[in-house]
């Protein structure tokens, strides 16, 4: 290279800018792509919207007579004329309709089409009028005052109410009324009726003051006053003269009439007191009251005085007043006796008389000299039950008292009834459990399912069991319009034969119903037909839990052996034991026990089979029955008084029906899991004996 050239290379070069284009796109083609995007947007929201009205549901709110405006918490809110388009799942809604309460609550759309939720609304009061003659009587609702007529525009609950309407001296009226509610008013009179008669009164010589119970009424004799219903006291009272008594018992509006009264003049009055004060006070057979008394007396007249009082001998005197130099009586009671004899055991228990301790003994035996009339008598010792009593002791006899004192636990135990009997008339048989409770079955037992891990369980808390499965007939009495149905033509929903197609939220509802009607707190909460929890500490009416359940139907006598099958260790059962399925049933069920009879095809009437050792009928065969417990699979561990798992979906199903036949499903062992209504499954009643 020569320098010429050197010098050339080290000028530097000036690089010129020039438009960029893809390769292979123009400008042209970019714009149309734009518009081809700005095409496809539109219709992938048509798409979109295509899909949420397919997928939608067409949802109607109702729950009244009246229009219904609802709100939900959809991520887009379509309504329709009052048609709401929603994609199944959950929602919030929040309703309003006339004459109700606003609603707010959630509601579960399924996947059906054309549907119609039901809104648990519940209506406002109702406006009561009330008018009543004479005016200013107080109106009352379930004893609770509520205003004085005339009463305008009460608010009262829907539904039947009792109101009650009273006033002095009127006769307390009731009235029963169907309360409308939704703000709808009603008006009601009423005339009530005195509750006082006219009572005429006489008397020689006239112009006595007339007394009623001892009160002066202002009209003398002769003279008409008013008198209340009721036993009363009559007095006639005269300067100088001896008052006069007489007792009626006077009927409202039935005019009665006293008298002549004969008033004898007294020219001397006296004292009568005695010891112990509130002596009765007798003169010629006619009482004239309790010590200490003052009483205006003839003195010309020879009485025969008696004085008494409970407990005490009765004073007799003859007074001749014109032989007595004081104004005074003093009269003194003598007390009668009697002896009791009381026998203790332990017997270093304490024994008190009205409150006060007698002495102890070593024998437990104490002879007492008591007066005469009732007398309280208290047994007491650290770590029993007190034992109290009240007993009138008779002069001159002897009686005997022997106590023989329960620890807590026995008089806890001995207080509880063996059978309670519900408002519906079910008897429910209480049951005390004794020992450790297995529950499960080994892996070696024949039929054995996955579920029916082996663990123990201990119950504590004392229950009772109903002795029969709840019937159709009771269980309509809660839902009249309940049916429950038929299969192959044989009759399910007889009154007498046990409720079956019901849920388990059926069967809750069922039970705190009559909880309510028993006046018991209920077992369990239940808000728009989902259980969301329970009260542990109530005694109110639940299903049994399945370890009770297993507890009472494994019950055998103290010799044998713990049963596999309800009535032993070997297929089959002896015949008519139980309701299962047998040869008559084999049209109807896969399954038979081949050779066995219990002369029913499908559901039994309750209690037609002999029941087990707690007097208990069906806690096998017939319906099998829902347990408390929500279902899952046992993790092995002891529990005491176990209620199953907090939370699931489905709740335990335990014992056989009458479509069971297998060595699997006749098992006491067997678990079976639901939650919708079955023909085969029904339940009978649990609850506490007594809180925790």
């Amino acid at each position: 290279m020569n320098a010429q050239d050197s010098q050339h290379d080290r000028v530097p070069h000036t690089i010129e800018p020039t438009a960029y284009t893809p390769t292979g796109t123009t400008q042209a083609e970019t714009g149309a792509g734009l518009r081809r995007l700005w095409v496809l947007v539109p219709a992938l929201l048509a798409v979109l919207v295509l899909g949420f009205l397919f997928s939608a549901r067409s949802v109607t709110f109702a729950g009244t007579e009246s229009r219904v405006t609802a709100k939900s918490d959809a991520l887009l809110p379509i309504t329709l004329g009052g048609v709401h388009l929603l994609l199944p799942g959950s929602y919030k809604v929040t309703a309003t309709a006339d004459g109700y309460f606003d609603y707010e609550g959630p509601v579960e759309i399924s996947g059906g089409r054309n549907q119609v939720v039901e809104l648990p609304f519940e209506p406002l009061p109702g406006l009561l009028s009330l008018n009543s003659q004479p005016e200013g009587a107080e109106v009352l609702l379930l004893g609770t005052p509520i205003g004085t007529t005339p009463l305008v525009d009460a608010e009262v609950r829907p539904g039947p109410a009792v109101i009650t309407v009273t006033k002095p001296r009127y006769q307390t009226a009731e009235l029963s009324l169907n309360v409308e509610g939704r703000q709808k008013r009603q008006q009601a009179s009423v005339v009530l009726e005195p509750d006082w008669a006219e009572v005429t009164l006489t008397s020689e010589p006239a112009g006595a003051s007339i007394l009623i119970d001892g009160e002066a009424t202002g009209v003398v004799t002769p003279g008409v006053v008013e008198a209340l219903s009721g036993e009363r006291e009559f007095a006639v009272a005269l300067e100088n003269h001896q008052t006069v008594r007489q007792r009626l018992f006077v009927t409202a509006q039935q005019a009665e009439a006293i008298g002549p009264l004969l008033l004898k003049r007294a020219d001397r009055e006296l004292v009568f007191e005695s010891q112990p004060s509130g002596v009765g006070i007798t003169l010629n057979g006619a009482y004239q009251g309790e010590t200490p008394l003052t009483l205006a007396l003839d003195s010309q007249t020879i009485y025969r005085l008696r004085g008494y009082k409970a407990g005490y001998r009765d004073y007799s005197q003859t007074l001749r007043l014109a032989a007595l130099d004081e104004d005074r009586v003093s009269i003194r009671l003598t007390r009668e006796t009697g002896t009791l004899i009381v026998r203790t055991q332990p017997a270093n228990a304490v024994v008190k008389v009205n409150d006060r301790p007698v002495p102890n003994a070593d024998d437990g035996v104490r002879e007492l000299t008591l007066p005469t009339g009732r007398q309280k008598v208290s047994v007491t010792l650290d770590g029993y039950a007190a034992y109290t009593t009240v007993l009138s002791p008779k002069a001159g006899l002897t009686q005997e008292l022997r106590v023989k004192l329960l620890t807590v636990e026995e008089a806890r135990r001995a207080a509880l009834k063996p059978t309670l009997e519900t408002a519906a008339g079910q008897r429910l048989v209480l049951v005390e459990p004794q020992g450790a409770l297995t529950l499960g079955a080994s892996r070696r037992e024949p039929g054995r399912r996955a579920n029916e891990v082996l663990r123990e369980a201990a119950l504590k808390r004392l229950f009772y069991l109903s002795e029969a499965e709840v019937t159709n007939a009771e269980f309509q009495a809660f839902s009249a319009n309940h049916d429950s149905g038929s299969f192959e033509d044989q009759a399910l929903n007889k009154p007498e034969q046990p409720v079956s197609s019901v849920s388990w939220i059926d069967a809750a509802l069922y039970c705190n119903w009559l909880s309510k009607r028993d006046s018991l707190q209920p077992f369990y909460r239940i808000e728009l037909g989902k259980l969301t929890g329970v009260n542990n500490a109530s005694t109110g009416y639940r299903l049994p839990t399945e370890a009770e359940w297993r507890y009472a139907a494994n019950q055998v006598a103290a010799e044998d052996e713990p049963l596999r099958f309800p009535w032993g260790a070997r297929l089959p059962p002896p015949d008519r034991f139980g309701n299962y399925a047998d040869r008559s049933a084999s049209n109807l069920v896969g399954r038979i026990i081949f050779g066995y009879n219990d002369n029913y095809i499908a559901a039994a009437p309750v209690k037609s089979y002999k029941p087990n050792l707690l007097n208990l009928y069906d806690l096998s065969g017939n319906v099998a029955e829902w347990a408390h417990d929500f279902y899952g699979i046992p993790d092995g561990s002891t529990a005491t008084d176990p209620l199953g798992p907090e939370s699931g979906e489905y709740h335990v199903i335990k014992g056989s029906s009458w479509m069971h036949g297998t060595v699997v499903d006749l098992r006491l062992a067997y678990r079976d899991y639901g939650l919708d209504g079955r023909r085969d499954v029904g339940f009978r009643l649990a609850r506490y004996a007594e809180a925790p």
